[in-house]
């Protein structure tokens, strides 16, 4: 997944969001709102913290890489945990979903070849671009097609925008800004949120649209300072391997190529087109922009190697009690690395620890609260998912096969690494005041004498790289908080220095090793907060949607609408 170490810093400090903790607070209720049911918080076992995490961040689990010969051991020791808890198997009497990956590898790549009027370019795969296939196909060959700019490549009618407006996608491959057309704002104020990214900027949500219009294939244009990461980046996570879900149809509803360009080259192209890149940039940051016919074809073609497997998530469930239909998620991601690049000590396994074995371990934690505190009314899962390593896979698959139905489930709590250190003074939360989630987080900061911390960089859409999006997606709200970094010991010089040293020295490394002095104080602070969101939604009659204007505002809708 690109750029995670942007989202990681709120695994142990302030990654997250903006300032509500006041406006919560002070902001009046709907009526339409039920009480928020009082919960204790709980006593949350740190012996089961600090055993779970010990246990699966060993080197006898290899790193936990998916479909190796830790999978097996991984899960196995999950699904224990998850009994002697008390939870019943989660999917229809097991404890396992099975989730099928097909892994597509480019290669023999041609390079990308433009004709422009009578100028011939030619571009180089790695150095000036990148390309890959979703579909599961022995060859991808595109020859001559049209090029289009269509700015930002969005399509929001909710917000009265469609860059692709009276254009036919068929045949032709569309040429696509990063990011959204706000990111340049200081403030948060605009019609995409301003500086702070909506899923409309991901690349992934780019693709996506693309597919849906009928497009051949997509180039985004990368900018180092609107992608929040270098060339570097985009390079080494596109010219490997390549892990997706596997679909009936082999992925032919995507378009044939999906790649990026250095913006030099787009820069080149448009020249040689006759336009310019940064006067129709401007233009496209502008509602009504229409799209631009370049006066250029491409051509590209590359083999994939193409390797199908499966991998597994492991659900357990406490029915509830009166509303037994209405469903809670708890989750986290088991799989990290495996075999990683060796450090100078020749130390090759990745072994996840704080990444994620922590969030396994809450997942653990949190299954032995709730049972000791009996049923709540609604039914809670647990949910320990694969692949978040590679892109998400995992939560993806339940999200569009869930055993539960959507429709029926009210929200979750995700949790995506559980630092260790000192308790914490305050709390971040990633994405915004996206939802009415936030009006049960004012409740649990207020219960737990929490504050909220702004969001240090919210132009890089970190609320869009962990398992809770798979979900947003698919329109369920879910918890993406964490405890920050104004540290009770050591206050913030603490908390952030905590934070720096695990992005530079422990993360995605052989570093990332669990340690026996570890204070698990603040750990177990941030998983009695979890406990507090997730049981006062299961506790409670509401159901969460999110706000006007969201972007997943319209599919929580249809969803519900369907399930009622």
């Amino acid at each position: 997944m690109i750029a995670k170490p942007t989202r990681r810093i709120a695994l142990v400090a302030a990654a997250a969001a903006l300032v509500l903790g006041a406006a919560v607070a002070a902001k009046p209720l709907r009526s339409a709102f039920s009480p928020i049911p009082k919960v204790v918080v709980p006593e949350i076992s740190i012996d089961t913290l600090r055993g779970v995490t010990q246990e699966l961040s060993s080197d006898r689990y290899e790193g936990r890489g998916p479909a190796t010969r830790a999978e097996d051991l991984t899960i196995t020791y999950i699904i224990k945990r998850f009994q002697a808890a008390g939870l019943k198997p989660g999917n229809n009497g097991s404890w396992l979903q099975e989730v099928p990956t097909a892994e597509i590898e480019a290669q023999h790549a041609s390079g990308l070849h433009v004709m422009a009027g009578d100028k011939m370019l030619q571009f180089d795969f790695g150095k000036d671009m990148v390309v890959a296939s979703y579909r599961a196909v022995p060859r991808t060959e595109i020859s001559d097609a049209p090029l289009v700019f269509v700015g930002y490549g969005i399509n929001a009618p909710e917000l009265g925008w469609n860059d692709y407006a009276g254009l036919d996608m068929k045949g032709k491959i569309a040429v696509v800004l990063v990011n959204d057309p706000d990111y340049e704002q200081a403030t948060e104020q605009g019609l995409f949120k301003g500086r702070r990214m909506t899923y409309y900027g991901r690349w992934t949500y780019k693709y996506e649209e693309a597919a849906r219009q009928g497009a051949a294939g997509v180039l985004i244009v990368h900018d180092t300072f609107p992608a929040a990461y270098g060339w570097q980046v985009v390079n080494s996570s596109w010219t490997g391997p390549q892990l997706y879900i596997q679909s009936a149809d082999n992925g032919m509803s995507q378009t044939q190529a999906n790649g990026w360009i250095q913006k030099p080259v787009a820069e080149a192209i448009f020249s040689a087109a006759g336009q310019d890149l940064a006067a129709l940039s401007a233009k496209a940051k502008r509602k009504g922009f229409k799209p631009v016919p370049l006066s250029a074809t491409a051509s590209l073609a590359f083999d994939n190697k193409i390797t199908k497997g499966v991998s597994r998530n492991v659900i357990g469930i406490q029915p509830g009690k009166t509303r037994p239909n209405d469903y809670v998620l708890y989750t986290a991601h088991w799989d990290h690395l495996g075999r990683c690049t060796p450090d100078a000590s020749g130390d090759d396994i990745c072994n996840g620890a704080i990444d994620n074995a922590t969030g396994v371990a809450a997942l653990a934690a949190l299954a032995e609260a709730n049972v000791k505190a009996g049923p709540a009314a609604r039914s809670q899962v647990f949910l320990a998912v694969t692949l978040e390593e590679s892109g998400l896979l995992g939560s993806k698959y339940y999200a569009e096969h869930p055993v539960y139905p959507l429709a029926r489930t009210v929200g979750g709590v995700n949790m995506d690494g559980v630092g260790p250190g000192s308790p914490s003074r305050d709390v971040s939360m990633a994405g915004g005041d996206k939802n009415e989630l936030t009006r049960y987080l004012g409740a649990a900061m207020k219960q737990m004498g929490f504050y909220l911390t702004p969001e240090q960089h919210p132009e890089r859409g970190g609320y869009y790289r962990s398992d809770h999006f798979s979900f947003a997606k698919l329109g369920v709200p879910m918890f993406a908080v964490s405890r920050g970094s104004d540290w009770i010991t050591g206050g913030k010089a603490a908390g952030e220095a905590a934070a720096e040293d695990y992005v530079q020295h422990r993360y995605h490394q052989p570093s990332d090793q669990f340690d026996p002095a570890w204070d698990w104080s603040g750990a177990q602070q941030q998983v009695q907060l979890y406990y507090l969101l997730g049981r006062m939604l299961a506790m409670g009659s509401d159901w969460p949607n999110w706000h006007k204007g969201d972007e997943f505002r319209a599919v929580r809708d249809r969803s519900r609408a369907g399930g009622k």
